[in-house]
């Protein structure tokens, strides 16, 4: 089991940058590979991308080149930057842990709101 815990979320204006936090109860090491997801409302939840514990990247073509996924493992923490920011990126985003495949993870966090006004 892994306990994961989100920050960082909150209104920008469009155009805006922000970065959420997501910090893991152990060490990201043994997880294979950590991620985001987003969902809007009414929408299905979507991912965004994720980092391997061998800080191999993957991204949704919606937003790669826009955001950023890192990690720092002496604080079991991974990052999403977020630049460019448009009103269609608000969404609730969940950091994601323990891949299955690509885009399946085994754990989630709880999720933190990100609103992108115009």
């Amino acid at each position: 089991q892994v306990q994961l815990v989100e920050s960082g979320g909150g209104l920008v204006q469009a155009g805006g940058s922000l970065t959420l936090a997501c910090v893991a109860s152990r060490s990201i090491f043994t997880l294979n590979a950590m991620g985001w997801h987003r969902q809007a409302p009414g929408e299905v939840r979507e991912w965004l991308g994720r980092i391997t514990s061998g800080g191999s990247t993957n991204y949704a073509g919606s937003v790669k080149g826009r955001f950023t996924i890192s990690r720092d493992h002496a604080k079991n923490t991974v990052y999403l930057q977020m630049n460019s920011l448009a009103p269609e990126d608000t969404a609730v985003y969940y950091c994601a842990a323990d891949y299955l495949d690509l885009r399946t993870p085994r754990y989630w966090g709880q999720g933190t709101q990100v609103t992108v006004s115009s």
